[in-house]
């Protein structure tokens, strides 16, 4: 049996960026606001190292609180502020693209609208920066309900798949005559998708590694689950061997939230089989 990795698979940029942020802040006075990226496997890592994880400000009296790769809306820095905490910004560049967007758009006079999942922290955060006017569309069906509108903007999470944004925006090209799109798709996503699908192209069975809560990782699910047999799990301890049987051929993808070293056990236990 042939074991494929992904030819880009695990961390992105924007997520070793933010580790290296938190490690660099690793006094046991500092904790982030919510899961720094949605790996619980790295989150654990990073709080034996000293690194806490708070759900809102109301846990913090003192320290340093890290903003997380999925960003924040102004209100959490304005609360920071005023509680006198130290404030790190680990908010992925992408995401911060997309929020600036989200505030351009808004400003501009434009009702925005979010491709991407209502209950996200990215979403949420990027609905603020809109001004708390924007309009969070999930599917197809959010988007041919929506209301025509005289100027209209459109956004999206920045791990929404291209044939999700397509079909979307397709569905609002005709509710406004001013619109303006900004595709705020980030090219770790749109990287990893691609070489997720070339593999599942060859291969007879898939497996995904990345948290249950990460939503690109999710994604990645979803599309290769259209090619071939498909597996997400967190770490190699999930791996079943039964999956596996009669594959000539294995594939290997991890979302960008994915630390190498788990990778690594799951593609070593795959060879065992």
């Amino acid at each position: 049996m042939e074991v494929i990795l992904a030819k880009c698979l695990g961390f992105c940029y924007g997520v070793k960026r933010a580790i290296k942020i938190a490690e660099e802040h690793a006094d046991g006075k500092t904790c982030t606001l919510g899961s720094i990226i949605h790996n619980p496997q790295m989150v654990e890592r990073l709080r034996q190292k000293g690194i806490g994880v708070v759900e809102d400000l109301t846990a913090m009296e003192e320290g340093t609180i890290i903003i997380r790769s999925h960003g924040a809306g102004p209100k959490t820095y304005e609360e920071a502020e005023a509680k006198g905490l130290k404030v790190v910004d680990a908010t992925c560049p992408h995401v911060k693209r997309a929020q600036n967007s989200a505030q351009d758009l808004s400003k501009d006079g434009r009702h925005v609208v979010i491709i991407g999942e209502k209950n996200h922290p990215e979403v949420r955060g990027l609905f603020e920066w809109s001004g708390n006017r924007a309009t969070i569309v999930e599917t197809e069906e959010d988007a041919k309900n929506f209301a025509p509108c005289q100027k209209l903007g459109i956004i999206s999470q920045t791990t929404v798949s291209d044939e999700i944004f397509i079909k979307t925006v397709t569905q609002l090209l005709g509710k406004s005559k001013d619109l303006r799109i900004l595709r705020t798709i980030c090219t770790a996503t749109d990287e990893r998708q691609k070489a997720a699908l070339e593999l599942a192209d060859e291969v007879d069975v898939m497996i995904v590694v990345g948290g249950r809560n990460s939503a690109n990782t999710t994604r990645l699910a979803q599309l290769c689950e259209k090619k071939c047999r498909t597996y997400h799990i967190e770490t190699a301890q999930e791996l079943s061997p039964e999956w596996l049987e009669k594959s000539n051929k294995v594939g290997i993808t991890a979302g960008a939230s994915t630390p190498d070293w788990i990778i690594g056990e799951v593609y070593k236990k795959c060879q065992k089989i």
